[in-house]
């Protein structure tokens, strides 16, 4: 464990390869992982004193998706990771930083950053992942519905497919299956969730595809916006349900007029 200038303490958690299914984005995410050096005493106290500002005022920035700073065993040394919508967005956090007093005061602190773009991945969810898919979820619907429909999910073993698309450690986007019963296999899509500062992008589309495709031959079916879920593949779907009418939509072939029914978490919303 490592000691952070918010006074906290943390594991080192920059990590900006990860491992799954790429996304296919027309303008990568921007990141920069590396090293702040003092070479004194003064220097570290400056840091001590200036940086929780500077962290807070760095996640508080439109393009800034996360952003973390932590003290090694060797108290002359933080280490980063930050990660941003774009370079332009990183360039703006440049300029903010450049005017701000730890621009000023921090100026000849040593500096041992790498740039690098970033594209997020899709994977299965781990352990580890879950309050990460909590704060996305509440973030992405503004309540806290989804989540609660995503733990009770869990909970009860209905979860089937829970992905997240990650880029350097941090939780993007979210996709879930659950079991329908139906006539033949099913799956209901819900939620699919990506956080605001990244949407339009492409993330989300992608975990779509990446859960149709786990799916195989069974049907899946969602209740959502037609003019994003159509060019997706989606067809309106005649089906059975109480959400019937809602812009239900499928991929499959679940029969015209067949009834379907959620999985009992449904039925907490």
């Amino acid at each position: 464990m490592t000691s952070c200038a918010c006074g906290h303490h943390h594991s080192p958690r920059h990590h900006h390869d990860t491992l799954g299914a790429p996304v296919a984005m027309k303008t990568p995410l921007f990141g920069l992982t590396g090293r702040l050096i003092c070479r004194d005493a003064a220097q570290m106290m400056a840091a001590l004193s200036l940086l929780p500002d500077h962290i807070r005022l760095s996640r508080e920035e439109p393009g800034c998706l996360h952003f973390d700073l932590w003290q090694d065993e060797d108290p002359m040394v933080w280490h980063l990771s930050e990660l941003f919508v774009d370079a332009d967005a990183f360039a703006a956090h440049g300029q903010r930083t450049e005017a701000s007093e730890w621009g000023r005061e921090g100026a000849d602190i040593g500096r041992d950053f790498h740039r690098h773009d970033v594209i997020p991945a899709i994977r299965r969810e781990t352990r580890h992942d879950l309050d990460a898919i909590d704060a996305l979820l509440r973030a992405a619907f503004g309540g806290d519905d989804e989540a609660r429909l995503v733990r009770k999910l869990r909970e009860d073993g209905d979860l089937s497919l829970s992905l997240v698309a990650e880029a350097a450690g941090t939780i993007l986007g979210h996709a879930a299956l659950s079991p329908l019963e139906a006539e033949a296999p099913a799956f209901a899509l819900a939620p699919v969730a990506v956080t605001p500062k990244v949407q339009g992008r492409g993330i989300g589309a992608a975990l779509v595809h990446q859960a149709v495709s786990w799916a195989g031959a069974a049907s899946v079916v969602v209740v959502g916006a037609p003019g994003y879920y159509g060019p997706l593949g989606f067809k309106p779907a005649e089906l059975a349900s109480p959400y019937a009418g809602l812009a239900m939509q499928m991929i499959g072939t679940l029969p015209k007029g067949s009834a379907i029914r959620h999985a009992p978490a449904f039925v907490t919303l």
